[in-house]
């Protein structure tokens, strides 16, 4: 797995030059007190911390050629105090050159351990196979940057006889705990999705084996753990695809052309025959839903369009709050399409100014998709883009292409 680097604000590269210079500048004015000391020994800290070893001693290199020729012109250099600056000023460069061994020596100490993390991540989390029957599938497991503990993030798909299924997940939690509730999970989805008929009766047993699996668990895990899920079914020969929704994020429905964003007050998207609910009504004043204005050209038809369910449901593991679990909701799958499940990792995802990723705008622009692989290759490169820098959150994602081949 590639190192990791982290990617920081265009400012901080240029933060310790500017002390630098406000350091010997303040020095050349009055350098009988050395008031810019202070300054040019930030400069060595930060640039140590921060930057990369060539920038540490580049500004190192900096603070003592800028203090011996302040100490040239005032004629101090042949002095016990203009030697003191000068031994001061290079101890400073010294000591950035450490804290940037020792940052560096830590980074790669973090990185090994989240590399093991993410390996026994992947080894509960087996790729699916690349095509079953008429789907094609890919699938992509990322762990956060600042994590080094094992997530809660799960998918799976089975061939079953009742048609291809398919599961996406997230644990509440880190840890071992996340990593039993995950096995128990799929073990689960493995075993009843074969003899389940339906999707309604497939997460009561689910959620079966994750409360059986509770009652060995303290009292505060139990009360507090959940694990929204989304649960989508093939059905064969139908064309269709039959989703319920157990409070985790809607998936999205990726068509097979080329798209353009396009923006205004009147480009509610609305995908023909794909549901059979009432058509959107008129939109209000304002401006429009971000997750509503991508068209394909000239046919209207929406790029990428997030299917959110009619009726959520509860979590699993908290059936016992006696609320009924809605009905699955049944939609067109056409040849060509894909179907997008993704964890909040993709949807929680912020930029700098705190807003949130959307896929409708962030891989609208992108397609045509080739494929399963192409679109996750799309959405996780666009996510990075969007984050500008290491994500707070696991990422799971799965993408499911009904072949026009069959």
């Amino acid at each position: 797995m590639p190192p990791r680097s982290v990617q920081w604000p265009p400012y901080v590269r240029v933060a310790p030059w500017l002390l630098i210079i406000g350091g010997l500048v303040w020095n050349s004015l009055d350098p009988s007190d050395y008031w810019g000391d202070p300054l040019l020994a930030a400069a060595a800290v930060l640039s140590g911390a921060l930057l990369t070893l060539r920038d540490t001693i580049a500004v190192g290199v900096a603070n003592v050629t800028g203090i011996l020729v302040l100490s040239t012109q005032d004629a101090s250099i042949g002095t016990g105090d203009g030697y003191l600056e000068l031994v001061n000023t290079a101890f400073a460069a010294l000591l950035g050159v450490g804290v940037n061994r020792v940052v560096a020596r830590q980074g790669r100490r973090l990185e090994r351990v989240r590399s093991v993390a993410e390996a026994a991540q992947r080894a509960v989390l087996p790729e699916p196979p690349g095509r079953v029957g008429e789907l094609s599938v890919a699938a992509c497991y990322q762990a956060a940057y600042d994590e080094a503990l094992i997530g809660g993030d799960a998918y799976a798909l089975q061939a079953t006889p009742y048609g291809v299924r398919a599961l996406i997940a997230d644990v509440r939690g880190k840890g071992l705990h996340a990593v039993g509730a995950v096995s128990v999970l799929l073990g689960a989805f493995r075993e009843d999705s074969h003899r389940v008929p339906d999707l309604a009766a497939l997460a009561d047993a689910l959620e079966a084996s994750l409360l059986r699996e509770a009652d060995q668990l303290s009292e505060e895990l139990r009360l507090e753990g959940f694990i929204t899920a989304l649960l989508v079914e093939f059905p064969p020969g139908e064309g269709v695809v039959r989703t319920l929704d157990c409070g985790h994020p809607g998936p999205y429905l990726l068509g097979p052309g080329q798209s353009v964003p396009s923006r205004g007050p009147s480009l509610r998207s609305v995908v023909p025959d794909l549901s059979t609910a009432d058509p959107d009504p008129p939109d209000p004043p304002g401006p429009p839903d971000r997750r509503d204005t991508c068209r394909y050209p000239r046919s209207g038809e929406p790029a990428v369009r997030r299917l959110d369910a009619a009726d959520p449901g509860l979590p699993l593991g908290m059936g016992v709050l006696g609320v009924a679990r809605p009905a699955p909701e049944s939609r067109p799958f056409p040849p060509g399409y894909t179907l997008l499940l993704v964890t909040d990792g993709v949807t929680e995802a912020r930029d700098g100014a705190g807003e949130f990723y959307d896929p409708v705008l962030g891989l609208a622009p992108l397609g045509p998709f080739a494929g399963p692989g192409a679109v996750l290759d799309a959405l996780v490169a666009d996510v990075e883009r969007w984050v500008g820098g290491p994500r707070d959150d696991d990422m799971a994602v799965l993408a499911i292409t009904r072949r026009a081949d069959g």
